[in-house]
């Protein structure tokens, strides 16, 4: 977004010229009220206590779509301490399980509190901006992470960039993890749904830098700032793919993509994308790319 220019085309070409918030408390509000729409996460408290002993408020408490805990944290400009800040809610966050889970059967129901995934808690940081040490430290932390740049343009116009994505899960090399979803698939269907979910596996994983996998029991989510894709299981003879793309944006083709608007499903998208041969992959290729960039 540094190099971002946004212009008006109603009528003389006129820049809009970007602005940091008067206060980190307009950008807080901002996002709270449309957490779920920005960042794909459920919104629970603001300005959460940590207690006495801890002596802290976090900023944001939210879950994301796939059951993870979120701590968002906010500045005006850009600070130094936001990374540190957050950390430290986090480490807070780890060791208050249960009171956090009270907090989200409180606010989103006992469904969600028996679903929540400690195995991934994320910090989300949004700032005016990020310096390079901010990037490179973030990388050095087995947390998940995402630096988040926001902009203001006009009256009623924000714009959100995510500058670093990094998860918390251990890292192994492409080709271990290939392998692993390779060698869960052939013990369900054999070798050509082994191949199939490991070329599905290659090409989320492939289509950009600050792809997470989020493992649930029924479905695995690919995520940015939030989900672009979830994978099921394999069934007999093919394998569903969920796609955050409108559908309506999207020519439909029998036994290919379904309009799943309204209906239940494992993961979250409303497009399915049925995949039978490698072909499939091929033929997916655009639309998992159009998912990706609208995440």
């Amino acid at each position: 977004m540094a190099g971002l220019r946004l212009f008006t085309t109603k009528g003389s070409m006129t820049e809009v010229t970007p602005r940091l918030a008067e206060v980190e408390a307009d950008v807080q509000g901002l996002v709270e009220e449309n957490m779920e729409t920005l960042l794909g996460v459920r919104f629970l408290a603001s300005e959460y206590g940590t207690g006495p002993v801890h002596g802290g408020r976090i900023d944001s408490l939210g879950l994301d779509e796939n059951g993870s805990p979120v701590i968002v944290e906010y500045k005006r400009g850009v600070d130094a301490g936001v990374i540190n800040q957050g950390l430290f809610y986090l480490s807070w966050l780890v060791d208050h399980r249960a009171e956090f889970e009270h907090l989200v059967r409180d606010r989103l129901g006992v469904t969600a509190a028996s679903q929540v995934l400690w195995s991934g808690p994320r910090l989300i940081c949004i700032a005016g901006d990020f310096t390079r040490y901010d990037v490179h430290a973030v990388r050095e932390h087995r947390r998940s992470i995402d630096l988040v740049r926001y902009r203001l343009f006009g009256s009623d116009l924000l714009g959100l960039e995510t500058v670093a994505s990094v998860s918390g899960a251990t890292r192994v090399a492409r080709q271990a993890r290939r392998q692993a979803v390779a060698r869960a698939a052939a013990g369900v269907q054999g070798a050509s749904m082994a191949e199939l979910a490991s070329a599905v596996d290659e090409a989320l994983l492939g289509l950009g830098d600050g792809v997470n996998r989020v493992e649930r029991k029924m479905y695995r989510a690919y995520q940015r700032l939030r989900n672009f894709a979830c994978v099921c299981p394999p069934q007999r003879n093919k394998l569903l793919v969920y796609l955050k793309v409108d559908p309506k944006d999207v020519d439909l083709v029998p036994g290919f993509t379904r309009d799943v608007s309204g209906l239940g499903h494992h993961g979250t998208g409303d497009l399915e994308v049925q995949l039978r041969t490698p072909r499939d992959v091929e033929r997916a290729q655009d639309l998992f790319r159009a998912s990706y960039a609208s995440a």
